[in-house]
């Protein structure tokens, strides 16, 4: 076996290449371009035998570089870099570093220690392709929410009507189309009722047009307490900027929305997946695209649990014992799982009643219903492995019962 070890950069890439016994074959630095990946894979095969295999470690599982080394035919590890570091300490308490030193220790480590890490998953290219539009989908929608935290902060501190006239509902269509109209308290208090009539209707709304618009002119024309005039005005175009970068992240939500649907729909395992409870179209695509759908990636689901970050971390030592919720962990299809186990609190009898009984035994509301995303991860590990749909009973025998 060859082993090759590749510290990645941006315009550079180091490479090591060493043999089974430990001894560094080559050392090269080859640029990032098609030129520079050929030098790679000559340098690989210079050391290569017909019919010997080649795994590779590096700190990335992702990207034009990965899909090369893919390509060949070898066997990639992607490694935490903080795993590389310790590794690194391993050999050298100086606490020296360099990028060709970070390469051979790469390949020092999937030469000794492969069989702890976990090798780059081979998903499909429609399913990394509905990860990208999830991932992007997820990543618009919080940085939304960043802007309407700056708006209701910046809101609070001169124009506290607003936050009276739409209270939590500063994300609706009605608060940002009568915002857009009225940035300020002064333009606020000279909204006739008819003028927020047509900004509630442009925003989309055609419920309660004659009780809403009285509501939030009551609200908007109460006495508060006032911010000088300047300052007042500088906030209202601070608020006008926002409100426009807050419009054009919705008309993207949207877009990348229809997009991810378009793409999930076309997924072998969609059905699969959209036949568990609380799972929709949009959550779906996340959990199954941060799952990937490459059979061999999990090997059991408690492995897919760890990864998901559901399950928990036990420390013990001595006479302590500690059980800690799992820091490292992906975040975004942490975040999926923890949408995805409270939409199933009321689209599941079972999963409600295994929420309650672990709510009865103490435990609060994060902890259960991280417990109920780690038992719905163990369900979903098992429906596309043998290619069938979710059946309550079957997921949930005795909890069922209870429910009948």
């Amino acid at each position: 076996m060859l082993f090759v070890g590749v510290d990645w950069a941006e315009d550079h890439h180091d490479v090591c290449v060493m043999a089974e016994d430990g001894m560094v074959l080559a050392k090269r630095r080859v640029p990032d371009s098609v030129a520079g990946i050929g030098e790679l894979h000559e340098l690989i095969a210079e050391h290569a035998e017909k019919d010997e295999e080649v795994v590779v470690g590096i700190e990335i599982d992702r990207g034009l570089v990965v899909w090369s080394l893919l390509e060949a035919g070898y066997e990639v590890y992607a490694v935490n870099p903080m795993a590389s570091a310790r590794y690194r300490d391993r050999h050298a308490t100086s606490g020296a570093k360099s990028d060709p030193g970070d390469a051979k220790v790469l390949a020092d480590l999937v030469r000794t220690d492969r069989h702890n890490h976990r090798p780059v998953a081979g998903d499909s290219e429609l399913a990394e392709g509905v990860k990208r539009l999830a991932r992007a989908h997820q990543s618009a929608i919080w940085n939304r929410q960043r802007q309407l935290n700056a708006l209701r902060s910046s809101l609070r501190e001169y124009y506290p009507g607003a936050l009276v006239a739409f209270g939590g509902e500063l994300a609706s269509t009605d608060a940002l189309a009568v915002l857009e109209i009225a940035p300020t308290p002064e333009l606020g208090r000279g909204l006739p009722r008819s003028k927020i009539a047509s900004a509630l209707r442009k925003g989309g709304r055609q419920r309660n047009i004659e009780r809403r618009p009285e509501e939030i002119q009551t609200a908007l024309r109460a006495e508060y307490l006032e911010a000088p005039e300047l300052i007042a005005n500088a906030h209202g175009l601070v608020t006008r900027s926002t409100l426009t970068v807050i419009a054009t992240f919705n008309a993207q939500i949207a877009e990348l929305e229809t997009a991810l649907s378009e793409h999930f729909e076309q997924h072998p395992d969609a059905k699969v997946v959209l036949s568990l409870p609380g799972l929709g179209t949009v959550l779906g695509a996340r959990v199954l695209g941060e799952f990937g759908d490459d059979r061999t990636r999990f090997s059991e689901a408690k492995s897919r649990k760890n990864y998901a970050g559901t399950s928990p971390v036990t420390k013990a030592s001595g006479h302590s014992r500690v059980v800690l919720a799992r820091f490292a962990r992906n975040r975004r299809l942490g975040d999926a799982c923890d949408q995805w186990a409270f939409c199933a609190l009321t689209h599941s009898p079972g999963a409600r009643i295994y929420y309650d009984q672990l709510r009865a035994r103490g435990k609060t509301h994060r902890q259960a219903l991280r417990q109920l995303a780690n038992r719905l991860v163990g369900i979903l590990h098992v429906c596309p492995e043998r290619g069938v749909l979710y059946d309550e009973l079957v997921a949930w025998p005795e909890d069922s019962e209870l429910a009948a």
